[in-house]
């Protein structure tokens, strides 16, 4: 008898082992499924600016406003009929 609660008793800790350190265990779950948190944040980061990269990429593609206005920021672009002006800040403390 006693043969016996001996077997089942080092089988109830082998089992447990596994449950709490073994593969599987508990904290390596816990530790997969915040990783799993912190990805998806980031995946759905990535998709918005996908998105907005991709709505830049149409506006670019078929709206001459969207190329004017990045020629007029980027590169400086002005009209044959637009006066220029320059507007240079003071950097100083006053």
């Amino acid at each position: 008898m006693n043969y016996i609660i001996s077997l089942l008793l080092c089988l109830l800790i082998a089992l447990q082992y596994d449950l709490w350190v073994g593969e599987g265990s508990i904290a390596e779950v816990r530790n997969l499924e915040a990783a799993i948190k912190v990805q998806k944040q980031e995946n759905k980061t990535l998709r918005e600016r996908n998105d907005a990269l991709q709505a830049e990429v149409q506006d670019l593609k078929h709206g001459l406003n969207a190329i004017e206005e990045r020629a007029r920021t980027e590169l400086g672009m002005i009209k044959s009929d637009e006066t220029f002006f320059h507007v240079i800040e003071n950097k100083r403390a006053q």
